[in-house]
This record gives structure tokens, sequence and C-alpha cells, in this order.
């Protein structure tokens, strides 16, 4: 079958996109999963790269017909394993179906290929002085890729995740057959919404090939702002009393001061604040200047009320971007001392209280567990050290943290999804019927179990 499977996928696709060579294959087997927690990939695969939809088609119609696994690859960027071929198959690579094929200025849409990357996309999208709200990070990522994991990201508090942007997908199944969801409308209520269902699927739905994106207008100006406190209870405290004024800012974080210095002094930068523990960065954006001092100026005058011992504010695009890169650059610098990097979801106004219990959690373990997040949307990143691996307590320390995120009414992932690492801990927040339904909606989809094997769910 195996030489059989190579001969056909070279038919379909043409002899130089497929790949059986060991040494060309290696980066299409790992993704940036923190390496204890790695899925550990299969050797026994092929890598082929189809150009379009209808050679998707065909290797999907084969695969199925005789049960091999097919694991959708995208840009490598995610963080739970979820693109790792965990058992002998196709690894199908979407790289070759890179087109932004149209930035419709009329209707603010853009039409992208699966395969393009998020950073040309944004280029296209900003040639036409348009905005695509979201920002995932990591501008490798794939627009597919995007969406199957229903990206998040720093400014899902002004704007929303992935999904609220995605109007039309073009996906092919794993049956074979090729179908179109939604389009260029703003209001669609025609039939169960499949689309829905697509965004957020982990790949094992089907394979997205085309999406069509909603844009909106640039932003005038923006500002950034790094509010410290002593306390971080206080921090915490001021996100809604900000979000209650009416500003909602474009990112609204929290780190505390002696982590982010880390980065600062890895990158060889200066972290402008040197007073407090705790600190807010808040992005505020707005029509014109006038309107960003205006909203800067209501998110200052509530945290000066709840004890802020400093406030600074970068104005200039250079000033704004040195605070974004250090913030940005934490999990690279931090990575390498890092078992595991988590992204529950709590309650915003519960996220000091889940700090203090990491705190415990720490102290039970005699460690330390790094963490910042997404103060505006309670999406909290804890970062595992690796000392816990070498223990042997990592599992341990995980269960803890995400019964603990439960309890105070969270979820096990905001953003990174469940991938292939996260499949045992569903039961703590999935209840066995909703489980069993998102297992027959897979078999609906997927009646043979080809795509994906192992990620989503149980």
């Amino acid at each position: 079958m195996e030489n059989e499977l190579v001969t056909k996928l070279k038919e379909i696709v043409g002899e130089d996109w497929v790949l059986t060579d060991m040494a060309l294959m290696e980066s299409y087997l790992t993704d940036v999963t923190a390496l204890p927690v790695l899925p550990e990939p299969a050797s026994d695969v092929v890598v082929v790269k189809p150009a379009d939809a209808g050679e998707i088609s065909s290797i999907l119609k084969f695969a199925n017909e005789h049960r091999i696994p097919v694991f959708p690859r995208g840009g490598g960027t995610g963080c739970v394993g979820g693109a790792v071929p965990t058992v002998p198959g196709i690894v199908l690579s979407l790289e070759r179906l890179d087109r932004i094929v149209e930035v419709d200025k009329e209707n603010l849409m853009v039409v992208a290929e699966a395969g393009a990357t998020l950073e040309k996309m944004l280029k296209e999208v900003e040639a036409a002085d348009l905005l695509f709200p979201p920002h995932p990070g990591d501008e490798g990522a794939q627009i597919g890729g995007l969406v199957v994991c229903n990206a998040g990201g720093t400014r899902a508090v002004k704007f929303g995740v992935i999904r609220q942007y995605v109007k039309g997908l073009e996906v092919v199944l794993p049956t074979g057959e090729i179908v179109t969801m939604g389009g260029k409308l703003l209001k669609n209520n025609t039939g169960l919404d499949l689309m829905q269902l697509m965004i957020d699927s982990e790949g094992i739905l089907g394979i997205v090939t085309k999406v069509i994106f909603r844009l909106y207008p640039r932003f005038a100006g923006s500002a950034t702002l790094i509010v410290s406190f002593d306390d971080r209870h206080a921090a915490i405290k001021a996100v809604p009393k900000i979000l209650q004024t009416g500003v909602i800012p474009l990112a609204l974080e929290y780190v505390e001061r002696d982590v982010i210095q880390i980065s600062a002094d890895h990158l060889g930068m200066r972290w402008p604040a040197q007073k407090g523990m705790a600190h807010l960065i808040v992005i505020v954006t707005g029509s014109n200047e006038d309107d960003v001092y205006a909203q800067s100026a209501d998110v200052l005058k509530v945290c000066e009320g709840l004890g802020a011992v400093d406030i600074l504010m970068a104005d200039t695009r250079e000033e704004q971007a040195d605070i974004l890169k250090i913030r940005s650059e934490l999990y690279p610098v931090l990575k390498p001392q890092v078992a595991d990097v988590l992204d529950m979801a709590v309650p915003p106004a519960e996220i000091a209280n889940f700090l203090d219990v990491l705190d415990e959690i720490s102290r039970k373990y005699r460690t330390r567990i790094i963490t910042y997040g997404h103060a505006g949307d309670g999406n909290i990143h804890p970062h595992l050290p690796l000392e816990l691996y070498e223990r042997g307590v990592l599992s341990d320390v995980k269960h803890d943290i995400y019964a603990e995120a439960v309890r105070m009414g969270g979820a096990i992932t905001a953003e990174h999804g469940v991938g292939k690492i996260r499949t045992k801990e569903l039961p703590l927040c999935l209840d066995d019927k909703s489980l069993e339904l998102m297992q027959g909606i897979r078999k609906l989809f997927d009646p043979n179990g080809i795509l994906n094997p192992g990620a989503a769910l149980p």
C-alpha cells in the first residue's frame, strides 16, 4: 500500500510535490509546542503539497477509500500539538494555496486561500487602507489555521476572536466533496450554520481551502499606557472599571514587573515602568488624536482612583512598538525553561483570585509558575517550569490548575485549543452528553475517522 500511496499522490499533485525523505519532512512533523509535552511524531508518513481544492479532494477520496489518516498542516505555529502526525499517514500541507484572491473595498471583505500567511494578508489589506482587527501573534500562521483554531490574541477584548470575522469558507470534506459555506454576507439565516462548526474544529471536520474575512476601516490614532500598581488585586479591579467607562481598549494585558523584565533583559531593551509590581498594558485606539487622549484620560482617572503608583503613556509608534515587542517576546524568551504553557479562561473579575490560587499551587509544588495574560477577556497564560516535568509532577500540577479554573466558572483553553495534548482533561469542563454529541458530529463529517486522528476530542 505504501508504494501505491506514494504513486497515487504523485499522480494527483506531481512528483515534485510529494516528500518521502525524512530529512526533507522533518519540519512538517512538529509545531511550537513545548518539547516535554510535544506528541511523538510518526516516522512512517508522506508529505504532500496540493495546489488547489480539486487536488485535495482527490487525495481525501483516496485516503477515505483506503482508511489512511490525513493530517492537515498549516504554518506549524500551534502550541498544543494539533498538527503533529501521531500515526502513519499523509501530512497534507496547504502551503501552495497561498494567494490573496481579492481585497474587496466595496464590501469590506478579503478573500484568501488557506495557505496564505497572516503577514501576507495583512500587507495587502493595509495597502488598501483597511484593517483586519484580530492579531493572534505569530504572523507566520496560515489563514486556514487561524480559522480552524479560532485564533485569539491580545486584541480580542475590543475586536473579538477570528470567529467574528469569518463570513465564508470553501471546505473539502473528509469524504472528498468540496462545499462552500457563507459568503460576502453580513446576515444569513439560511439553514443550519455549518460554517460555525468548521471554525474551531481543529482540522477534524474538513480542510479549509479558502476564507472570506470581514474588514474594517483603519483606526486613525493609538496610544499605549503602562499603569503600575503595588497590588495585583488593585490592577485587576481596574479592568472592569475601565470597560464600564465605555472605553474598550484594543488590548488590556496583565503582567508582573519581574516577569516582563526577563524579556526586556533578553532583548537588551529597557522596560519603561520601574515602579510597582503589577502592570496593566492598555492600548487605546480612536478616530483621531483627541479621541485617543479623551479615552486615555478616562483610563487614567479610573486607575488613579484605585491606587496606581505610576502611569506612563507612549504615543509615538517607536515607543509603542518597543513595549509590544517586549511583551510579545515573553513566550519565546521563557520557552527553553518551560515544560508547557497553558491558556485557560476564567471570568475576568476572577483573574486576581485565580493568580492567588496559582501562587498556592506554586507553594504546594515548591516552584514558581510565571503567569501573564489578556486581562480584558480573562485569558491567562501560566508557564509551567521544566523542573516540574523533570520531577515527574507536571500532570498533577496541570490537573490542579485546570480544576481550579473550572471551579471558578472557567475552561481549560481559551485560544490555543485542545490539540493532541489536552484531550484527557476535556471531561473536567464538558459533560458526557456534550462529548457524545461532539463525537457524533465528527462521525457525520468523517465516517471513517481519517482526518487528524487524536486531535480535539478524546
